[in-house]
C-alpha cells in the first residue's frame, strides 16, 4: 500500500476525526456505557458478549460495560479486548469492616478499571449524599480507578427550575474533594427520564450539558472543560442516540436497559 492510500479503517477513523473538528469535539473521544444494574445471569450475560463480539465497534469509540459485582470476573474473561468492564459501585474505604462492600483494589486485583458511582440509584434508594459519593470518587480515584460519575435531577426538581442548582452542587461535592479531573467522566442522568421511557429532548440535554461545561470552566479550570467528557443517559435508545449525539457537548452515553439488547450496537455508533 503507498503512503497516499488509506484502509477502510483508516478512511473511517480520519472521517470521524473530521467529523470532531466540524462539532468542536476534537480530542473527546466518544464513550459509551451499559449500566446493566441488577440484571442478568450467566446465559444472558453470554446473549450479551455474543452481540458485543459479532458486530464492529468503531476503533476510536470507547465502550465501557457496568456489570453487577457478583458476575465483574465472569465477564472480564470472557468480554470482546475493545470493552471494558465497570463495577457499579465501590465503597469510599479501600478494606474494614464494611459487610456487603466492594473496595477499589478488590476491583484493580480483578483488572478492572472502571466504576460508575453517584448513580441516582444509589443516591435516592440507598440514600447516598453528594458527601458520600465525592468520599467514593476521591478514594476510586486515588486507587487507578477511572471513574463514571453520576449527576441528575428530580422531576420536582427540574419543574421548579432547579436543574442546574442540584448538578452545580453534586460536582461541587467532588470539587472539594479532589484535584485530578484527568479520569473522570460525567454522566448527566436527569432522573426523571431514567427508566420512564420519557427523554430529555437534544436541546434539553445540550442545554444542561452546555451548562456544566461553563460551570466547570468557571471553576475547576478551562482546560478541563474542554477535555473532560460528558454523557448522557435518560431512556436513551437506538431511534433517538444520533439526534443526541449531534449535540456539540453530548460525548456519549450512559445507557440502562437499552445495554442488555442487541441495539446497544447502534447506541454505541450513533456518533457516525
Amino acid at each position: 500500500m503507498s503512503k497516499r492510500e488509506c484502509s477502510p479503517k483508516c478512511a473511517e477513523k480520519a472521517l470521524a476525526t473530521e467529523k470532531r473538528k466540524i462539532s468542536g469535539k476534537m480530542g473527546r473521544t466518544f464513550i459509551v456505557g451499559g449500566n446493566w444494574k441488577m440484571n442478568g445471569d450467566r446465559k444472558t450475560i453470554d446473549e450479551i458478549i455474543k452481540f458485543l463480539k459479532a458486530d464492529d465497534i468503531p476503533t476510536d469509540n470507547e465502550v465501557v460495560v457496568g456489570v453487577p459485582a457478583l458476575y465483574l470476573d465472569y465477564v472480564q474473561q470472557r468480554k470482546p479486548k475493545n470493552v471494558e468492564v465497570a463495577a457499579q459501585n465501590c465503597y469510599k474505604a479501600d478494606k474494614g469492616a464494611f459487610t456487603g462492600e466492594i473496595s477499589p483494589s478488590m476491583l484493580k486485583d480483578l483488572g478492572i478499571n472502571w466504576v460508575i458511582l453517584g448513580h441516582s440509584e444509589r443516591r435516592k434508594v440507598f440514600g447516598e449524599s453528594d458527601e458520600l459519593v465525592a468520599e467514593k470518587t476521591a478514594l476510586a480515584l486515588e486507587k487507578g480507578l477511572k471513574v463514571i460519575l453520576c449527576l441528575g435531577e428530580t422531576l420536582e426538581e427540574r419543574e421548579a427550575g432547579k436543574t442546574n442548582e442540584v448538578v452545580f452542587r453534586q460536582i461541587k461535592a467532588v470539587v472539594d474533594k479532589i484535584k485530578d479531573w484527568k479520569n473522570v467522566v460525567i454522566a448527566y442522568e436527569p432522573v426523571w427520564a431514567i427508566g420512564t421511557g420519557k427523554t430529555a429532548t437534544p436541546e434539553q440535554a445540550q442545554e444542561v450539558h452546555d451548562a456544566l461545561r461553563k460551570w466547570i470552566a468557571e471553576n475547576i479550570g478551562k482546560d478541563v472543560a474542554e477535555t473532560i467528557r460528558i454523557q448522557y443517559g435518560g431512556s436513551v435508545t437506538a431511534t433517538n442516540a444520533k439526534e443526541l449525539a449531534a449535540q456539540n457537548d453530548i460525548d456519549g452515553f450512559l445507557v440502562g436497559g437499552a445495554s442488555l439488547k442487541p441495539e446497544f450496537m447502534d447506541i454505541i455508533s450513533a456518533n457516525k
